[in-house]
């Protein structure tokens, strides 16, 4: 039953993580927002929280497998990359009275980016867990998770409870340090020892035979 705990934890994640998202996207229309958005702050700590404590179960009792490395990021990607989105169909955060097109052009841009370093790494992941390379997470990668995490809560209290001209400037720097933080981590992906010993081996079987 141990060894289970740490996917439990994730699809329980999984399911905070809709809530969640259902949450924000009903925002807009809800009465006493502020109450409603602090409750959807502690379900965010919450999902945030059983993502370190199964990392912790799944180490501490020996838990890790290919699987949970696989569905364990996937879920990350859903509650992350789901906040933005749906901070951008609501038009969240508002920043220094932008007009609707100039603020959307910075919300789908960060969406975009987002979305294209998860895909990609994504990708690389599956690729390389399928010849049976460990592709775990590393620090450029936990870095960039936490970067993120803080700007889904920045965004939660300025929506709730900030709306002096600092509240704009606090979250256009977190927003930039999350995206510099998201891109990096992207192009050093293929940089990771994993990776690498994965390409040099295609390259082994790939080169040629030498002549007799």
């Amino acid at each position: 039953m141990v060894k289970l705990l740490p996917n439990i934890l994730t699809f329980m994640r999984l399911a905070l993580s809709v809530v969640f998202l259902l949450m924000i996207l009903s925002s807009p229309g809800v009465e006493h927002r502020s109450i409603f958005l602090d409750g959807a702050f502690v379900l965010f700590l919450v999902a945030a929280v059983t993502d370190v404590v199964d990392g912790i179960v799944a180490r501490r009792f020996d838990a890790t497998s290919k699987f949970g490395r696989m569905i364990d990021p996937l879920v990350d990607k859903v509650l992350v990359c789901g906040a933005f989105i749906c901070f951008a169909l609501i038009g969240e955060p508002k920043l220094f009275g932008l007009s609707g097109g100039a603020l959307a052009f910075i919300h789908w841009f960060v969406v975009v980016v987002l979305v294209v370093r998860e895909a990609y790494v994504t990708i690389l992941r599956h690729i390389a867990e399928a010849k049976g390379i460990n592709f775990a997470a590393t620090i450029s990668g936990k870095f960039k998770m936490l970067t993120q995490s803080f700007a889904i809560g920045t965004v939660l209290i300025k929506m709730a409870h900030v709306q002096a001209a600092w509240g704009d400037y606090f979250t256009a720097a977190t927003y930039a340090v999350m995206v510099v933080a998201t891109a990096v981590s992207g192009l050093l992906a293929t940089r990771r020892k994993s990776w690498q010993q994965l390409k040099s081996e295609e390259a082994s079987h790939e080169s040629p035979l030498p002549s007799a």
